[in-house]
């Protein structure tokens, strides 16, 4: 099974940019679909954005639509979460999942996605 390590968080002010980055180890990372997902304090888990195995396909929460961009390189074993014009809202820590059904990836199914990551912590300040 996958093992996925999250780098890239920290504190940034509104409408500047981050780039996070998931590492994978172990299993076969192009048979996976991933994404990031991000949890902030006080709040559940919430679907931000995924990618199909080729990366061919991607889908993003409303919330970030049109700011993230999500990648991977299946070459490296590494996926990747482009911020752009990040808000305050955006503050959480930010966790990659990988899971063979992009469905409980981009519905948010919780319970059922296999693999996480430790997550990362993004700060938005005002």
């Amino acid at each position: 099974q996958v093992q996925l390590v999250e780098s890239g968080g920290g504190l940034v002010q509104a409408g500047g940019s981050l780039r996070l980055s998931c590492a994978a180890s172990r299993g076969t990372f192009s048979n996976y679909y991933m994404g990031w997902f991000r949890q902030a304090p006080g709040k559940e888990r919430e679907f931000a954005a995924a990618i199909s195995w080729s990366g061919g396909r991607t889908y993003y929460a409303d919330s970030v639509k049109g700011r993230f961009t999500i990648s991977r390189d299946n070459a490296k074993n590494m996926m990747y979460l482009q911020m752009n014009s990040l808000k305050p809202e955006d503050t959480a820590v930010y966790y990659c999942a990988a899971d063979l059904n992009v469905e409980d990836l981009r519905l948010g199914r919780i319970e059922r996605i296999r693999t996480w990551g430790q997550g990362t912590q993004v700060t938005v300040s005002s």
